[in-house]
């Protein structure tokens, strides 16, 4: 493998930074053996770049952490994106620790064996799921950076939950299958038609599901903004390559906003969602000081 990376190291495609470790590409299966990318880890690299650009740049702002920066990468998979920002970044800033969490056992397993194979030693790997990691005693009390990629449903709510239980400095969340808040609107739909004409907004199954994840993503919002943390949301990549393709990125100022969190009382109310505040939304209301 060794003898592959070196060869094809003066032949990469130039969509791979400067610096990029070809036999972690290799590993992740991204590159082939002779060093070329096909159209889908070209698409999936290009999704993970776009990521590191935004973290790199919070990583950044927390550089005042004595033993460098901390991240925890909810929903890891094969930590695509942990092993490539601590090759890009960790392993020239000579400190700092990704924690990978992770529920598939054989995963955890296989990126344990890559990181010790590559000698990234301060990246580890939890087989938790990411509600479990908050009780965890293997991480810190505090996190700089949260990261959630494609946490399917509630995962991402868990991991804004973890992320101010760790006083977390900055959360990057891509959602995914936003599935609760729609099969709430579901159960209540014929009682809302009959009160409201908004509730034609989500009478047809399809419009039910796709207002359910509008609606449970400008909530996150509102409640990141009530904690204290300023939102941006972007793309995080064309539409071309995902439509799961909402980046919120959650940058924490101190400065709670009260109109936030009676904007998101108003949304539940509305849409008849109050179920969901001691599950999603428990903090509504306190002082995240």
């Amino acid at each position: 493998m060794k003898k592959n990376s070196i060869a094809s190291a003066s032949v990469l495609p130039p969509e791979v930074r400067p610096g990029q470790s070809v036999e972690l590409l290799q590993h992740l299966h991204i590159l082939t053996r002779e060093g070329r990318l096909n159209q889908d880890s070209r698409r999936k690299l290009k999704q993970v770049y776009h990521l590191v650009q935004f973290i790199e740049k919070l990583l950044d702002t927390v550089s005042d952490n004595p033993n460098g920066p901390t991240l925890a990468d909810h929903g890891a998979g094969k930590s695509y994106l942990g092993f490539i920002l601590y090759d890009l970044y960790f392993k020239a800033l000579g400190s700092g620790t990704i924690w990978g969490i992770e529920t598939r056992t054989e995963l955890v397993a296989s990126s344990q064996a890559l990181a010790m194979r590559l000698g990234f030693q301060r990246m580890l790997f939890l087989n938790l799921s990411v509600a479990q990691s908050s009780a965890s005693t293997d991480l810190p009390e505090r996190i700089d950076i949260v990261t959630a990629l494609h946490a399917c449903d509630t995962a991402t709510d868990d991991a804004i939950a973890f992320g101010l239980l760790k006083q977390t400095r900055a959360m990057v969340l891509v959602p995914c299958c936003q599935a609760e808040a729609a099969a709430l609107l579901r159960q209540n739909k014929a009682l809302f038609l009959s009160q409201t004409p908004l509730a034609e907004l989500w009478r047809h199954p399809l419009h039910t599901r796709e207002m359910g994840s509008q609606l449970t993503n400008v909530m996150r919002c509102l409640y990141l903004e009530s904690q204290g943390y300023k939102v941006t949301v972007t793309e995080l990549v064309g539409w071309e390559h995902s439509l799961k393709n909402e980046l919120i990125l959650a940058e924490y100022t101190g400065q709670s906003k009260r109109s936030a969190a009676q904007r998101l009382l108003a949304l539940l109310d509305q849409f008849g969602l109050q179920d969901l505040i001691d599950t999603r939304f428990p903090k509504l209301g306190s002082d995240p000081n």
